[in-house]
């Protein structure tokens, strides 16, 4: 299970899912998609679109990962987890086939999700990339839409070890004449884009380029503008290919995301004197921006309760972290979750300071005990870190 275990999870390879889809009668083929994938932003961009069009009145099937707290938040349609016997009897009807074929977690999981969308007959479905894009286990759809929405370094032993490497591979998901969206505008990627983009004879938008006004979302966060503009320019790419959305629709969407979806963790308070905010942010890209808005806050002292996964590239996020902050240092309950000791040892050498904690929970509690009213608490590094304290 890539999500407990990492890089040893991960299968390159599209094989096991198509033998899937085929076993399963192609279920893929049942129901309409958008196909959402990038570095960053793409787990938010997913929600927002699922509410926007969840306002419009379709029935929306919504997969995405890693859940947070229950497995079942992967698969939803309208909001409403999978049940838990829908779940159970995908398992017992498939359980020889998938044993023979030796299946990764992930790929049972793209299954399952394509199966119940196209039963319940959904009017459309958004489907979120696990990892990369082109030999992702997602892959196999072909949507009506697919979006970028950036590039950054992460997941680099898989995805390439430069930007244009890692966007060949989230180019992946370009299918021909279908329409793309790109979030971001780098120099170093967007040659990358055009070119794939040609090569299939898709339609490519750069959102950054051509969205201007902003609309107020309910997920808050600084960031959240690029994906908003992403958003707004899928949108319109939508509605120009026959999808009935109203500006009220799109404006209750965006400031509904987490009542119509239930999407957690995404600059998320969750509490006050002290406050407390948390965010899944996990990488270079995501922590810089993260630490850019924490900076606009008003606090006497900043806490930062942080753990990380063992194949975090802890080089490239520290330097982004204030020196300045108390750090409670924490190993996230998960077999790829990097010691604490460890992670206080690595932070220590670029002088950044605190205490190493035998649980979340624990640095939590200690960060709250030490925190007065005036202070903040941020609480990250990884998305199981949240995932612990919700």
């Amino acid at each position: 299970m890539y999500q407990n275990k990492g890089n040893s999870a991960f299968k390159k390879d599209l094989t096991n899912t198509i033998n899937l889809a085929k076993h399963l009668n192609h279920p893929e083929d049942r129901f309409r998609s958008i196909h959402v994938g990038g570095t960053n932003g793409k787990g938010s961009t997913t929600h927002m679109l699922a509410s926007i069009l969840q306002e419009a009145g379709y029935k929306l099937g919504l997969y995405t990962s890693p859940h947070l707290k229950d497995f079942r938040e992967r698969i939803r349609i309208n909001g409403k987890v999978i049940t838990e016997q829908s779940v159970i009897n995908f398992i017992k009807r498939n359980k020889a086939f998938l044993e023979a074929n030796q299946l990764s977690f992930f790929e049972m999981t793209v299954g399952m999700a394509f199966e119940y969308f196209a039963n319940e007959e959904v009017d459309i479905a958004i489907i979120e990339v696990g990892l990369g894009g082109r030999l992702d286990s997602t892959n196999i759809i072909t949507p009506e839409l697919s979006v970028i929405t950036n590039i950054g370094y992460d997941h680099t032993q898989m995805l390439g070890h430069t930007l244009k490497e890692i966007a060949g591979e989230k180019a992946g998901i370009i299918k021909q004449n279908i329409p793309v969206v790109i979030g971001e505008t780098h120099s170093e990627t967007k040659t990358v884009f055009k070119t794939n983009a040609e090569e299939m004879h898709s339609e490519i938008y750069f959102a950054d380029q051509l969205i201007d006004t902003i609309l107020e979302s309910d997920l808050k966060g600084a960031y959240q503008i690029h994906n908003i503009k992403t958003v707004l320019q899928s949108v319109k790419v939508l509605k120009s290919i026959g999808f009935t959305i109203s500006e009220k629709n799109l404006e209750k969407g965006l400031l509904n995301v987490t009542t119509n979806t239930g999407l957690q963790g995404r600059w998320q308070i969750l509490g006050t004197e002290p406050k407390i905010i948390c965010d899944t942010a996990h990488n270079k890209e995501g922590l810089t921006s993260v630490m850019k808005q924490l900076k606009e806050e008003s606090f006497n002292q900043l806490h930062i309760v942080f753990g990380v996964v063992n194949d975090k590239d802890l080089d490239s996020i520290i330097p982004v972290l204030p020196v300045e902050a108390i750090y409670y240092f924490c190993k996230p309950d998960v077999q790829r979750g990097l010691d604490a000791e460890l992670l206080k040892n690595s932070f220590e050498k670029n002088k950044l300071f605190g205490k190493s904690y035998g649980s979340v929970v624990d640095a939590l509690t200690d960060a709250k005990s030490k925190a007065n009213k005036h202070d903040l608490i941020y609480v990250g590094g990884s998305t199981f870190v949240v995932a612990e304290i919700i």
